[in-house]
């Protein structure tokens, strides 16, 4: 049985569970208390030497780290993936879209607000903020046109995109100025008839 190594606040994490729910996979969840260095221990490190979850073990004693290359992974051939070129090239863009403008700026700035460390991280969050609206104001552009982001399809493109950014506001980000774009969030949320639950992040993130 597959096995994912995880920590449950994690949206990182939340990727990985809602495609596995989509394809109906029984898995073993493994999870790993981050802020306690659970991540950091030699064995940990032996799974992925960057020390971050999510991790895959599609086997025993074969790890694949990188939430979008789990994703990318688990959707091969599937429809959640296309084998056609371009079209799988415009899924890959989302995907790099995600990692690059969404994930470090609104993923990030909701932690420190949830975690109540945006204060000490003052100097840093108006860069990220701007980023953060620069990356909701492309989406807006684009889904403006199209129903999903890649080849007009609900992909994983979808899945790794709304994994943060459907949660903008509680990073305090303006989304009712964004009608496509959350016209796009009930559509991703219509794939599903529930989608795993959203966990707040555990006492040892305060600290």
């Amino acid at each position: 049985m597959l096995k994912l190594y995880d920590y449950l606040p994690s949206q990182n994490g939340f990727k990985i569970r809602l495609l596995l729910q989509h394809l109906d996979q029984p898995y073993q969840h493994v999870p790993v208390a981050i802020f306690q260095g659970e991540s950091r221990t030699p064995e940990f490190l032996e799974k992925n030497p960057v020390g971050a979850i999510p991790v895959l073990e599609p086997q025993p004693g074969v790890y694949i780290a990188e939430s979008n290359a789990i994703l990318c992974y688990l959707a091969e051939g599937t429809g959640y993936l296309p084998s056609e070129r371009l079209a799988r090239a415009r899924v890959m863009q989302w995907l790099f879209f995600e990692q690059y403008y969404v994930e470090p700026t609104i993923g990030t700035l909701r932690f420190w607000v949830l975690s109540g460390k945006l204060k000490a991280n003052e100097a840093l969050a108006a860069a990220k903020r701007g980023a953060g609206e620069r990356a909701l104001d492309a989406l807006e552009r684009h889904l403006s046109q199209h129903p999903f982001l890649a080849n007009d399809s609900y992909s994983i493109a979808d899945i790794a995109v709304f994994a943060y950014s459907h949660l903008a506001a509680e990073a305090h980000f303006d989304l009712a100025s964004r009608p496509s774009f959350l016209r796009w969030t009930e559509r991703v949320q219509g794939q599903s008839a529930t989608l795993p639950p959203i966990y707040p992040y555990t006492q040892d993130a305060m600290a």
